[in-house]
């Protein structure tokens, strides 16, 4: 029995129906399926999930509101000038110098009161409708899961492949994130350290025909993509790179963002990656005592989050791998807004999401909050922007998926916003369906892939140094009519700089690769 045979008729029996969203597709796959844009097949997208409910207010301080968060928070508020100011109506806690400078570098965006109608408060609901992106309790697929599953609607069946050698996302840490889970199976790996391999005992039992024999199946179908997976995400970290000196090894956020800068820079072509911190749940000591709210509980998180995120962004900098990277901030709900008698918050509803790269098209989006005079009891921040149309609005301008499947996959209608369209990457599509060339993944390891347009031709690729000596003779050979992936394989060939040569009749092109090695 194959694995989405197995998952379809065991799995989801004990878990109800699916919800089908709108016209949502599923099948064979086909060209017209296919959605993923080449201009964004180079892109990766880093969420990392604030586990527990972040006090917004907290980290974002909206200025013009203070003397009213002087009311609402007498024991907790920081004084205004220790704040790290950003404009004149917005600061951020002081410990979060690194996302200060990055703000100031236009490398931070913030989008105010994200949140959904009618916000639940209760930790594992909130965070599943946060994970799937729907409201109807129902609703068992991720929001990333129905992207990648109307792009590749045949997984987990034949998977890994030639084509797609590495897992699609992965999660860091034990459990897969239910962000990634598809209608089928979840498009994410565990990995806890990329350079400790799966090594799992693999069966050669067979199916026989009886229960029994179908869960084998299933079973070592499941661990031998788990290896296949794992030798792959091993590889790339061993031929990848971390350049930057900003990591702390104390900081579990920043050791996770590092390894994934490892498996980017290794030329891993996965496209997501989800990290965790936990902490959020700040009923109390959000702060160490009233004398001091800049200390505490939320400070120390708040500082783990902006220095792991700093550091990873001058990695991606020093690796020249800033404008293939985008990243975004998610917690279940915000806090409210009074403070509570134990130096803490409570749960509440909207909040503020970051969002990080070279790529962001504005750097505060929405309005600050309007904070009242008077203490209501346990109210929370009014949402003003939907976070599915935040998530709709990165598959548009990250991944460029088509506005009408997007619109499909959610229940509301989607409002877009301009997020990350700031960022002209790779080669667009009219461009390339007429005579130019992109390379994917660069930077890379040991293989990369060259596409380009053929008019029935005589073509002719080679890789020279920057010394314009050959390094790699890729081919020489005629092509027929239409787009080809050339896979390329680098092998040893030292870390650095290399031009890609591409000689044809109908026009000769030029591209620069960067090889990178684990050092």
């Amino acid at each position: 029995m194959k694995r989405r045979n197995f998952i379809q008729s065991v799995a989801l029996s004990s878990v109800g129906a699916p919800l089908l969203l709108k016209d949502f597709k599923f099948g064979a796959i086909t060209k017209e399926l296919f959605k993923v844009s080449r201009t964004a097949e180079d892109r990766v997208l880093i969420l990392i999930r604030l586990n527990g409910g972040n006090d917004g207010l907290s980290t974002l301080v909206p200025l013009d509101q203070y003397d009213n968060l002087v009311i609402q928070r007498p024991d907790i508020l920081i004084p205004e000038n220790q704040l790290i100011t950003l404009n004149a109506t917005n600061a951020l806690h002081p410990v979060m110098t690194g996302m200060g400078n990055m703000f100031n570098d236009g490398k931070l965006s913030i989008i105010q009161n994200v949140g959904y109608p009618e916000q639940n408060r209760s930790h594992f609901r909130s965070m599943d409708i946060w994970s799937t992106g729907l409201m109807d309790p129902a609703g068992t697929t991720g929001w990333l899961g129905r992207h990648l599953d109307n792009n590749f609607p045949n997984f987990p069946d034949d998977y890994p492949n030639a084509s797609y050698p590495d897992p699609f996302a992965i999660s860091m840490g034990y459990e897969v994130s239910s962000t990634c889970q598809g209608l089928m199976a979840n498009f994410s790996t565990t990995v806890v350290d990329p350079f400790d391999a799966f090594n799992l005992q693999e069966s050669s039992q067979l199916n026989d025909g009886t229960y029994y024999g179908s869960h084998m199946e299933y079973l070592a179908t499941m661990i031998a993509q788990a290896n296949d997976y794992g030798a792959a995400v091993n590889a790339a970290a061993n031929n990848g790179s971390t350049l930057s000196t900003m990591y702390d090894d104390n900081n579990p956020l920043a050791v996770q963002l590092r390894y994934v800068a490892q498996m980017i820079s290794g030329g891993l072509q996965t496209k997501i990656y989800i990290v965790n911190i936990n902490g959020f749940d700040t009923h109390d000591s959000q702060v160490e005592d009233p004398g001091t709210p800049a200390l505490g509980d939320h400070a120390n998180l708040l500082k783990s989050v902006s220095d792991a995120v700093a550091a990873f962004q001058d990695d991606l900098n020093l690796l020249s791998l800033e404008q293939r990277v985008a990243g975004m901030t998610f917690s279940e709900f915000g806090r409210q807004v009074a403070a509570n008698a134990s130096l803490g918050t409570d749960h509440g509803d909207a909040a503020p999401l970051f969002l990080f790269g070279t790529c962001i098209s504005s750097q505060i989006i929405g309005p600050n909050p309007v904070i009242s005079d008077q203490i209501v009891d346990q109210a929370g921040i009014p949402m003003q922007i939907d976070f599915r149309d935040v998530y709709a609005s990165v598959l548009k301008d990250w991944f460029q998926a088509d506005p009408t499947d997007i619109q499909a996959m959610f229940e509301h209608t989607i409002n877009f916003i301009p997020v990350l369209d700031s960022c002209n990457l790779g080669i667009n599509e009219n461009k390339l369906a007429g005579e130019d060339v992109i390379i994917f993944p660069n930077p890379c390891g040991e293989q990369t892939t060259i596409r380009m347009n053929s008019k029935n031709e005589e073509v002719t690729i080679q890789i020279r140094d920057m010394f314009n000596r050959l390094v790699v003779d890729v081919c020489s050979k005629s092509f027929t009519e239409g787009l080809h992936d050339i896979p390329v394989t680098l092998g040893d060939i030292p870390s650095g700089e290399y031009l890609v040569t591409v000689m044809k009749p109908s026009g000769n092109f030029t591209k620069r690769i960067v090889k990178v090695k684990h050092i």
